[in-house]
């Protein structure tokens, strides 16, 4: 890698801050990271956005926002140049929030306007691109999934997920330029949305309205979003040699998506009338979706610490402040609790 460590000589980060470009601040993780960057004294965080957010201006003066749309790759390029990043974190997605968008309108966001980003960032002074995918990517395998198995789905938006993930890898290892792939599975926390299922059952809580659900037997990891946003801070503070890492990102739990509901209902001490088996389960998602995240535990340092209940308490908070529940405690595990 020896044209690598030349690129970091030419153009590595300094001691001072750290400059990151974040995309998809307005997203449920992308919120949850620019927020703990704006935290942290290490960094200047710079997030493009097609319209000034309320929940982004709250963050205070170490969130730059510059408006921009994706478009030509010109557009790109003069973004990089405008803002100067030491590292990109490419949050922005589409196919999650409402409105749903077209096959074609998703996969142009999700491969082409990705791969056009990163052909930027290949021109630019940057010298780390974080790719934030998700688990969803994987071959259902009945068994907590490891980075080395099998990219394998067939569910749309994953789909083109793990297109751009094989492109951008192959970019990488070609231009000798630094990415690391994170595959999120399951979260959750402030300015998360309906129709996910927390938002859904938050929303159901406040409004007193039944919430519909598939019979609940999917076995899934939830993380907070705030723990996800935390491996990502940890991810760009690393430095590595390796061209291409990729890390599975989740608590490694596995539990029926019924189980999940229903610890967090108890733990919050709200009153829901969940109907159970009334959504048939989407085509093409797998019955079986648990991390392995035992490269993020040992290269990152970090697992999962917060309580999930506490996250959709935290979510709570925005979406229906008058709704009367108990506060869990944040932590699962205090005692190994050690964010830098």
């Amino acid at each position: 890698m020896l044209h690598l460590r030349v690129f970091y000589m030419a153009y590595g980060i300094s001691d001072g801050k750290r400059r990151v470009l974040l995309t998809g601040g307005s997203g449920t993780l992308g919120f949850n990271l620019a927020r703990l960057l704006a935290s942290d004294s290490r960094f200047e965080a710079v997030l493009p956005v097609r319209r000034s957010h309320p929940c982004l201006r709250a963050l205070g003066e170490r969130i730059e926002m510059i408006p921009f749309e994706f478009g030509a790759r010109s557009d790109m390029d003069a973004l990089l140049a405008r803002a100067q990043p030491d590292v990109i974190v490419h949050c922005a997605t589409s196919g999650l929030r409402p409105p749903k968008p077209s096959w074609s309108e998703m996969q142009g966001f999700n491969v082409s306007a990705t791969q056009m980003l990163f052909e930027s960032y290949c021109g630019s002074r940057a010298s780390h691109f974080v790719q934030v995918s998700t688990g969803m990517v994987y071959r259902g395998m009945n068994r907590p999934i490891r980075e080395t198995d099998p990219v394998d789905t067939l569910q749309p938006y994953a789909a083109g997920k793990a297109a751009a993930d094989l492109l951008l890898q192959a970019a990488a290892m070609q231009a000798g330029r630094r990415l690391t792939v994170l595959r999120p599975f399951g979260f959750t926390g402030a300015n998360d949305f309906r129709p996910r299922l927390f938002p859904s059952l938050v929303h159901a809580a406040a409004t007193g309205e039944p919430l519909p659900m598939t019979h609940g037997d999917q076995v899934r990891d939830y993380c907070a979003a705030g723990d996800i946003a935390e491996a990502i801070r940890r991810c760009i503070t690393r430095d590595s040699d390796n061209a291409v890492e990729i890390f599975n990102l989740g608590c490694g739990t596995p539990r029926s998506v019924r189980a999940w509901v229903e610890t967090v209902r108890a733990e919050l001490g709200i009153s829901v009338q969940i109907r159970f088996g009334q959504v048939p389960y989407p085509p093409h998602d797998p019955m079986y979706l648990v991390a392995d995240a035992e490269a993020a535990r040992q290269k990152l340092e970090w697992q999962a610490t917060i309580r999930l209940s506490y996250a959709v308490w935290e979510l709570a908070q925005e979406m229906a402040p008058r709704l009367s529940m108990h506060k869990p405690e944040r932590f699962q595990c205090p005692t190994v609790v050690n964010f830098r």
